[in-house]
């Protein structure tokens, strides 16, 4: 398993949260997800044998938040 920490700019209400978290919970070979909304940042625990970083960045920002930072 792999955890990365993803800097998001986008998120202006708590209702954010979950429009970002419900579908990253749904993502196949995601094992954990927590978005923070008073740091901008999602932490993830998730396996890059069946899921990249780059690939649920991509899906964030579809959602329309963009990714700062990944580390």
């Amino acid at each position: 398993m792999t955890n990365k920490t993803l800097q998001l700019e986008g998120m202006t209400c708590p209702t954010c949260v979950l429009k970002i978290e419900k579908p990253l919970q749904k993502t196949k070979g995601v094992e954990k997800s927590e978005v923070l909304y008073n740091s901008g940042r999602v932490k993830l625990t998730f396996d890059e044998n069946i899921v990249s970083a780059d690939a649920i960045s991509a899906a964030i920002e579809q959602l329309g938040y963009v990714v700062v930072s990944v580390k």
